[in-house]
């Protein structure tokens, strides 16, 4: 298929909350943005003119040029992606995410947003380059199907490649054989690997992520009368909140939030001392117990409840089971001949991964509640970017093997089976 190790292969991982695109053979991603959308209904919006002058910030005019490059219209939708183009407030802009549990809802957005990573963040024509795409554990192929027909169809590739995330991760901590707890933005999966391959009937997910964290610690800062004011807003008044404040959570949530020791428990963490953080506006906020009580949801759920505000958690209660119990169901579902080799290598992956102490605590819990002869170990890099990025550096690290390059889905082989066939290529 392709000679050598030299095939430029572009490896992309769309996740519910950020896309990360690159060049194979690199150890990090050369783009990251959000994987959200901006959309303006054309039908709202009568002089496109006017939105783009009243466009709630002070834009200079090379801004605005710049932005209107990121601007697709789909349709009677105006579409906006990148970080700069959604980096500030827009009349009638609804933030949209085109991916749900890791289903895509929205394929004109997914499109979009791939047009981006191609053309305005790598620079690249996709034509030239063979594409390595991360999929979700539990993809199904209708979808799979689809990714392959717009790849060739549309960005007339030479070649492609999907991957399970699972897998992926597994190689870039250098396993073929792993459990992996791969906490996102949008959900947490717990997959087994097994010699390369996902272990489909064994797949746990719950809908609790990181952004589902970041919205209870919103919510719980606001009981407590604490605001945070999106970054557009500092001047002037706001008019509709949302995905701005969001980001600033997930900042506080980042640098201030630790998986307590022990489960958590209202009385024994009430006299915790405050711990300050500045807001971008420049208010200075104290965070006492929500540092423990908002990461010990992952292993706890049923303390959303505690939470004013978080209304949503009946709709997804039935889904939803803590981490230690996710893993060790996942585990009993599996061969009894490699439970032992699961147990011992437990792989933390996403971005939620990197809170501090949540490697020691979910040691903990499993140790507690796994079978005695049951060596349990949890692994996770110590460098937060390749936690955050492990899916990628694993497609990374695949499609610059030589030994992979005869396994690419090639343009011959889909013009001849036609797009059903990736079910065999990629297993």
């Amino acid at each position: 298929m392709y000679g050598g190790d030299e095939v430029s292969a572009i490896v992309i991982d769309l996740g519910s909350h950020t896309c990360k695109a690159g060049y194979a053979g690199e150890d990090a991603p050369k783009a990251v943005f959000p994987s959200v959308v901006g959309a303006i209904d054309q039908m709202e919006v009568d002089d496109p003119e006017k939105t783009e002058n009243n466009s709630g910030s002070a834009v200079d005019s090379k801004n605005t040029v710049r932005t209107l490059d990121s601007e697709k219209v789909k349709g009677k939708r105006k579409l906006f992606v990148g970080s700069q183009a959604l980096g500030f407030r827009r009349d009638h802009m609804e933030v949209l995410s085109p991916i749900k549990d890791g289903v895509v809802l929205d394929w004109d957005m997914v499109d979009s947003i791939w047009d981006h990573a191609f053309r305005e963040c790598l620079l690249i024509d996709p034509k030239e380059h063979p594409m390595l795409l991360a999929e979700p554990s539990s993809n199904t192929q209708q979808q799979r199907e689809r990714t392959a027909e717009l790849m060739f169809e549309k960005y007339k590739v030479p070649a492609l490649f999907l991957a399970k995330n699972a897998v992926l991760t597994s190689f870039a901590s250098g396993r073929a054989t792993s459990l992996v707890v791969d906490c996102g933005g949008g959900s947490t999966t717990v997959a087994p690997v097994h010699d390369g391959y996902v272990l489909q009937k064994a797949v746990a997910s719950s809908a609790i992520g990181g952004d589902y964290l970041s919205d209870c610690l919103m919510k719980s800062l606001e009981s407590k009368g604490i605001t945070i004011k999106p970054r557009y807003s500092f001047k002037r008044k706001e008019t509709r909140p949302g995905e701005f404040q969001r980001v600033i959570a997930s900042d506080i949530k980042e640098c201030v939030c630790r998986a307590p020791d022990t489960p958590y428990d209202e009385s024994a963490y009430s006299n915790i001392p405050m711990t300050p953080y500045e807001l971008p506006d420049g208010q200075t906020i104290e965070i006492g117990a929500d540092r423990f009580k908002i990461p010990d949801i992952l292993f706890n759920p049923s303390l959303v409840q505690a939470i004013p505000g978080m209304d949503n958690f009946a709709e997804i209660a039935p889904s939803v089971r803590g981490l230690p119990q996710m893993v060790i169901e996942s585990i009993n579902k599996c061969d009894v001949d490699i439970r032992r080799e699961l147990f011992s290598s437990i792989l933390l992956a996403g971005g939620t991964a990197s809170m501090q102490q949540l490697k020691e605590r979910l040691e903990k819990d499993l140790l507690e509640e796994s079978p005695q002869a049951a060596r349990v170990k949890v692994l996770a890099s110590g460098n937060a970017t390749e936690r955050r990025f492990s899916v990628w550096i694993g497609g990374s690290i695949l499609a610059s093997l030589g030994s992979f390059q005869q396994m690419w889905f090639s343009r011959a082989e889909y013009e001849e089976h036609g797009a059903s066939y990736i079910q065999r290529k990629c297993p």
